[in-house]
Parts: structure tokens; C-alpha cells; sequence
């Protein structure tokens, strides 16, 4: 088993950043990939980003191109999300997600482990 554990999410204004960090324990393998998705009230379920073990990043969706940044730490065992230039429509629930070496690292089936989310508000 594999227990994922999200922070650094709250309320913020629109243009702020927040970073998330997620930290994974248990049978962790740093060959896992790691993605970030998000849920807002009403919609479905949205990829965000994914890296792999060696730093491999898959983007999700292009109204967060160039503002959020995925990272990892190996030897914390912990992934990071980076969100710059928040808006209102980055509102949502932000699921951190593990799973094995996968190349369709958006897909949410491809993920084993889910944490228990973080709320991110954005307030204008």
C-alpha cells in the first residue's frame, strides 16, 4: 500500500501562487509515476500534470501551461505543484495520484493510489 498526503492548498487571490506538495509512504518506488489532477464542483475530473521517475513531465490541460510546474524529490518521496498566476477557474480540489511506469499518464485509471485532496480557492 501506498499513502499519499497533500498540503499547502487555502485560499488565495487571483494572480498568488500556492505550491502543493504531496508526500507519498508506504511501498513507494521512485520509478512511480506521480501525477496531480483536479476536481472542480460540477465537472469531471481534470488531469494536470504527471513526471515520471527520471523528470519526464506530461502537461494536462493548456489553461495551465506555463503557469503550474510539476517537480518530485526521490529522496523525499514527496511531489510538488507549483501554481503561479492563480485564477478563479483554477478553483477546484487537487488530488495528488500514484502509479506504475505508464506512458498514458493522464488517464486517472492508469493511477493505483489517490490522496485525500486539497482544497485550492481563488478569489477575485
Amino acid at each position: 500500500q501506498v499513502q499519499l498526503v497533500e498540503s499547502g492548498g487555502g485560499l488565495v487571490q487571483v494572480g498568488d501562487s500556492l505550491r502543493l506538495s504531496c508526500a507519498a509512504s508506504g511501498r513507494t518506488s521512485s520509478r512511480d509515476v506521480m501525477g496531480w489532477f483536479r476536481q472542480a464542483p460540477g465537472k469531471e475530473r481534470e488531469f494536470v500534470a504527471a513526471i515520471n521517475w527520471s523528470g519526464g513531465i506530461t502537461h494536462g490541460a493548456d489553461s495551465v501551461k506555463g503557469r503550474f510546474t510539476i517537480s518530485r524529490d526521490n529522496a523525499k518521496n514527496t511531489v510538488y505543484l507549483q501554481m503561479n498566476s492563480l485564477k478563479p477557474d483554477d478553483t477546484a480540489v487537487y488530488y495528488c495520484a500514484a502509479g506504475a511506469p505508464t506512458p498514458y499518464t493522464w488517464s486517472a485509471v492508469q493511477y493505483n493510489y489517490w490522496g485525500q485532496g486539497t482544497q485550492v480557492t481563488v478569489s477575485s
